[in-house]
């Protein structure tokens, strides 16, 4: 009979310039470059599991080219691995310390983490160019309150913003083709009828949608980092805060569809009702904008088309 061998367990710390590894009880670090990572994953044995913690886009390189040569990859969320620091009772947070408990945290909890695979490329076009025009339209904003004052910088202002509508707008038509190349515009127009929803909404919906076989809505919502930490002991109600996992930028889309949302016949009641609750206008927000993301959730899923009801 053959004797079942373990699989390698490897943590690692992602760096912009560098790889901190953990891997056999050593710690070491390579380049971050695609060519130093091809040549460390010649010498790992077969299926190794792979913990690395999600850090934007400084990652990919790394999980997809171990993907490919058939490891299995562990993306372990920052905010979970700090608390799991903390209940192991670890001080210390370094690059190597954290290759080390990522590698531990796979060791002891691989059964409530979901192994990663590769998302659709609409997903990625779309995550993508989404966070780009976050970027586009945060420093234009920068930019309008910091010069806007200033009568003698006002010409040039004025060019420097137009091009950056203008690069905004090619954004947008990226968006669109993307959309309809990955035939989803159907899906798209499906959550565009929300009231409050718009077309960069919509994308953000139908991205996250993408990207993987959600159970039910409470597993979309918090794909979308919606859902709430619940911290209460015995008669203490603790504080209420959202998990912010997932796309950021997705969730402030959102939570501006909600804004628009409230002022609609549909929602306008219902988001009163909250604030007559006591509610402050940001929970309220929230609250109606996983509604939105629940219903958008259950038309996608069905490949219905929005068929307004009384809101409750």
């Amino acid at each position: 009979m053959a004797m079942q061998v373990e699989p390698s367990i490897i943590g690692i710390d992602v760096a912009k310039a560098e790889l901190v590894i953990y891997f056999l009880g050593q710690t070491y670090s390579i380049e971050n470059t695609p060519q130093a990572i091809r040549a460390w994953l010649k010498d790992l044995p077969s299926l190794c599991e792979i913990a690395i913690e999600a850090t934007g886009t400084y990652h990919m390189d790394v999980i997809e080219l171990a993907h490919r040569k058939g490891h299995h990859i562990y993306v372990i969320d920052g905010s979970r691995l700090h608390h799991y620091r903390k209940g192991t009772g670890g001080r210390a947070k370094t690059d190597a310390s954290d290759a080390q408990l990522l590698a531990r945290h796979l060791q002891n909890e691989k059964g409530a983490l979901r192994r990663w695979s590769p998302p659709p490329k609409a997903y990625r076009t779309l995550q993508t160019l989404l966070r780009r025009r976050a970027a586009l339209v945060k420093a234009r904003t920068i930019i309008q309150q910091s010069l806007g004052a200033e009568p003698l910088l006002k010409a040039g202002l004025k060019r420097l913003i137009s091009q950056i509508n203008t690069l905004d707008a090619q954004i947008q038509k990226h968006l669109r083709d993307t959309v309809r190349d990955a035939g989803l515009s159907e899906q798209v127009q499906r959550c565009k009828a929300l009231e409050g929803v718009g077309d960069l909404t919509a994308y953000a919906l139908v991205m996250a949608f993408l990207r993987g076989d959600f159970r039910n809505s409470d597993a979309f919502v918090a794909f979308l980092g919606m859902d709430v930490h619940v911290r209460d002991s015995g008669t203490k109600t603790g504080k209420r805060k959202l998990t912010k996992k997932g796309d950021s930028e997705a969730r402030r889309l959102l939570y501006c569809a909600a804004m628009a949302a409230r002022r609609s016949k549909r929602w306008a009641g219902v988001y009163q009702a909250y604030l007559d609750r006591g509610l402050a206008t940001t929970q309220a927000l929230v609250i109606l904008a996983r509604k939105l993301v629940r219903i958008a959730f259950a038309l996608m899923k069905n490949g219905t088309d929005y068929q307004p009801a009384p809101a409750s």
